[in-house]
């Protein structure tokens, strides 16, 4: 039993519940993932299963990957992923993996990157409030003092600095799933989700 798949976002809307309530939803597109390798605790050490998702175009790909995607058929791959299960001898090659793992209601967390913002100074990146406005002040967006006077004489590790913000691996835990509609392999996600349409995203069960 797998416990997480992969996909892509497709993007946000909005879902009129039973009750009547109007709900923001991401919509999810999950799978299909086709089992592409088995690796074991005496071969590798770990039991997991590599998968793939995603199309690709043929033309580009190396002729290794082209034998390694052979038991799936003549389909090709644009991501591959692994995931950890008990038995790996409990799923064969070739072998999709579905949505049917999912049900509604049900809590999952979404991991995914996030949107690059590019350079940006403290104030955008870790809430700042900022300097004086007034009265000759020259230090409207700076940091202000990043150290310590004589001990110990540096600046510490981990201080909040300028640089580059966003871009990272985030995870959205506690996500409800609002409906699943196998027929077009998407799930919807009460909530939102890191990243811009069809980011790469993984779902797990929480």
């Amino acid at each position: 039993m797998v416990n997480k798949l992969f996909g892509k976002k497709l993007g946000m809307t909005r879902l009129f519940l039973a009750e009547g309530k109007s709900a923001s939803v991401t919509v999810l597109e999950v799978g299909p993932c086709v089992v592409i390798q088995k690796k074991t605790l005496d071969k590798e050490g770990y039991s997991a299963i590599q998968v793939g998702y995603g199309k690709k175009k043929e033309n580009r790909l190396n002729k290794p990957l082209k034998g390694h995607f052979k038991v799936a058929g003549e389909k090709i791959f644009e991501q591959l992923q692994e995931i950890r299960v008990d038995d790996p001898d409990a799923f064969e090659l070739g072998q999709e993996l579905n949505l049917d793992i999912f049900h509604i209601g049900e809590l999952v967390h979404v991991r995914a990157l996030s949107k690059g913002r590019g350079f940006a100074g403290v104030m955008k990146r870790w809430n700042f409030s900022g300097g004086r406005k007034t009265h000759g002040s020259r230090s409207h967006r700076v940091p202000g003092s990043i150290g310590c006077s004589a001990t110990p004489g540096r600046v510490i590790k981990g201080r909040k600095m300028p640089g580059r913000m966003g871009q990272q691996r985030v995870t959205v835990k506690n996500l409800r799933v609002v409906d699943i509609r196998p027929e077009m392999g998407v799930i919807l996600v009460n909530g939102s989700v890191p990243g811009a349409p069809n980011n790469k995203v993984e779902i797990c069960k929480a």
